[in-house]
């Protein structure tokens, strides 16, 4: 492809159409000292091109384009479609978006678009469509960046109206529909497909944005989640009508719930997304997003934003300590990105963002610790632009993460609010995280077999054909792990009958009667090869058919009956947990899971550092990063091997600080 990206990408937003024409030429002297051979442009300047309805302008765009060219920078080209102009809104203000409480919004901040909107379509579209015919033939325009963050959930006529399209496509008929939501319950029974309304506070809406009718709920998050990618669609085609070469993408935000990123990956050349970890997110949750982005499509992914100090938007906005953007970065690098880009360059003067961080701050110059920072990453990824790319993360455990649980899971009335999805899958990546053992996170449809484990938290929703993929998994070698709150419902939430986990019963060979429900202050215990561990949030009653079982419960009067257990099933294994274990009764039964299924850590030893391996052929790059407070030794397999981030040879005795990287070749 003409328009290949040869190397890591290293910019990020670049916003110069804020700043007086003085301060561009001041901007790339100093980015250039940086090493930054990349920015993103115009993602928010549709009211700049486009100052009324019949009128383009795109003097000022031009004129920053041919700077860019004259650095030689790869460009990523935005389309600014995810902020309207004032114009718009106030001339069709159907293009303003209905929220949850049932209010139509006026003009103002950004996300604000109908997705729905037959007059949004039409202007998105016809702005990518002149934003690629002038520009497609630029070799430096590399990458098209559409819209911005999709994100939010719209409640209007237009909505519904789209809703009972969608519906009438999915279902056929309303009958089936009424079968699928079970609207007998109440007597909701609908018998013409106008009578069916949007799913906020004002029709289905419970508390916490809980839903009378889940079914009806889910299905309108699977609409929004279209609606949004149909727009995404729209101006994706039109600019590949110009630019056959360039790649597309938009930017996803890690597990960001509204939106089914597996199903919008299917529709992107690359994946991109925006990484801001709070002061206290742990690493471990970092590094499961990243492995999520490339799990989109099983493939290298885009870092489109980070800061390289501080956000501006989070209740506590601490600085990154000395050490901590680089280390991230090169995290970031490890788990499959291909490069790193900032939001922003050069940091705004006023509104809402104005104290995120910069490569340039409001000082204005280079003279600053996060410059000397980017500084020094930038020289690094400079001299390894031509290592990295095309390497790829393998993995023989993989850990299904799907949309459609995640709605169901937090949509359902009980047994209790406390059961949040992403708590629940990164509490078992944790495990995989701190052991160094390679992962990845996958969709319910992927292709099993190219791994020997899969884990399956809170497997809430089985839809059709789950069933079938993970037993001949099983039945094939595989080892399953799976827990509490699994197999209880299809895909329009009704449970299935006969006893929990439905459709995974026979496999692993048990059924669960009851699910006890722990308020924050209770607990109970679990005994396993006559060690205790504590347990709390859910405990399920279950009965051995055929599972042996690997623990008890301590207390209540469910005491001594099972608590988890496992199950051989055809040439394979299933784990069954019922109840959430504290972090080393999880590692009890991991381990065991692990062993039987042959897979290992990446190194040897037992270290506190984070290991990450990317491979190409035969050449394999080992990461070791120290994110903890204390001081950590090098594993003594990586002696005698050379850093290439330092040039320094690695000894038995080498120690890593916090914050510090090797970078070894083996």
């Amino acid at each position: 492809m003409g328009k290949e990206i040869k190397r890591i990408l290293y910019g990020g937003d670049y916003n110069p159409n804020q700043w007086p024409k003085e301060v561009w030429k001041e901007d790339m002297r100093i980015f250039k000292d940086a090493r930054i051979n990349s920015a993103t442009i115009n993602v928010f300047s549709w009211a700049k091109i486009q100052p009324s309805e019949e009128t383009y302008d795109f003097s000022e765009l031009d004129e920053i384009i041919e700077m860019l060219n004259k650095e030689d920078y790869d460009i990523v080209l935005a389309t600014s479609t995810g902020a309207l102009p004032a114009w718009m809104a106030r001339k069709y203000p159907e293009v303003e978006r209905v929220d949850y409480e049932g209010r139509r919004h006026k003009f103002g901040q950004r996300h604000n678009a109908c997705p729905n909107s037959e007059v949004f379509r039409k202007y998105s579209v016809a702005l990518a469509a002149k934003l690629a015919e002038r520009y497609a033939s630029n070799p430096h325009v590399k990458c098209w960046h559409v819209s911005n963050e999709y994100g939010g959930t719209c409640y209007c006529e237009n909505c519904e109206k789209a809703f009972r399209i969608w519906l009438r496509k999915k279902y056929g008929t309303l009958d089936a529909v009424n079968k699928a939501w079970n609207t007998e319950f109440w007597g909701h029974t609908f018998y013409d497909w106008e009578e069916i309304v949007a799913p906020n506070s004002l029709s289905e809406g419970l508390w916490d944005e809980r839903s009378a009718f889940a079914g009806l709920s889910i299905d309108y998050k699977r609409f929004n989640s279209d609606s949004m990618l149909q727009n995404y669609m729209d101006e994706r085609d039109a600019i590949r009508k110009y630019d056959k070469e360039a790649v597309i993408t938009t930017n996803l935000m890690g597990t960001y719930k509204e939106l089914d990123y597996f199903k919008w990956a299917k529709e992107m050349d690359i994946v991109s997304w925006d990484n801001y970890p709070a002061y206290n997110t742990p690493w471990s949750l970092t590094a499961m997003r990243h492995d999520l982005m490339r799990g989109l499509k099983n493939a290298p992914f885009m870092l489109m934003e980070q800061t390289p100090s501080q956000q501006n938007w989070q209740p506590y906005n601490s600085l990154k300590r000395p050490g901590q953007m680089r280390a991230q970065s090169w995290q970031t690098v490890a788990h499959g990105a291909d490069t790193i880009q900032f939001f922003q360059l050069r940091r705004s003067r006023g509104a809402c963002e104005k104290f995120h961080g910069a490569v340039i701050s409001h000082a204005g110059t280079e003279d600053t610790r996060v410059f000397r920072e980017v500084q020094e990453l930038g020289k690094e990824l400079e001299a390894l632009s031509g290592l990295i790319p095309g390497s790829r993360n393998e993995s023989k455990a993989g850990i299904i993460f799907d949309w459609d649980n995640y709605w169901g899971l937090e949509y359902t009335s009980g047994p209790s609010i406390d059961l949040r999805y992403e708590d629940q899958i990164h509490s078992y990546y944790e495990y995989f995280y701190d052991k160094n053992i390679p992962v990845d996170m996958i969709p319910v449809d992927a292709d099993f077999s190219r791994y020997q484990i899969i884990v399956a938290p809170v497997l809430y929703m089985v839809k059709e054909d789950m069933k079938e993929s993970l037993e001949k998994f099983v039945r094939e070698g595989g080892i399953l792990v799976t827990t509490y709150m699994s197999g209880i419902v299809d895909q329009s939430d009704n449970v299935y009958l006969g006893g929990y986990p439905g459709p995974l019963r026979e496999m692993a060979g048990l059924w669960v009667e009851e699910i006890d429900a722990l308020a924050p202050e209770q607990k109970n215990g679990v005994t396993m090869d006559g060690t205790h561990y504590s347990c709390n949030l859910v405990c399920e009653r279950m009965h051995l058919e055929g599972a042996e079982s690997l623990g008890v419960y301590e207390e209540d009067f469910y005491a001594g009956e099972p608590a988890a257990a496992r199950n051989r099933f055809g040439k394979g294994r299933v784990y069954y947990i019922g109840t959430q274990l504290e972090k080393a009764g999880k590692a009890h039964i991991l381990k065991m899971a692990l062993e039987e299924a042959g897979v290992e850590s990446l190194i040897p030893e037992e270290t506190g550092l984070e290991v990450i391996c990317r491979q190409q052929g035969e050449k394999k790059l080992y990461f070791v990063m120290n994110f903890k407070d204390e001081e950590q030794k090098l594993p003594a397999v990586f002696a005698g091997r050379k850093d290439l981030l330092k040039g320094t040879d690695l000894t038995e005795e080498t120690v890593l600080k916090k914050y510090d990287v090797c970078l070894i070749e083996k």
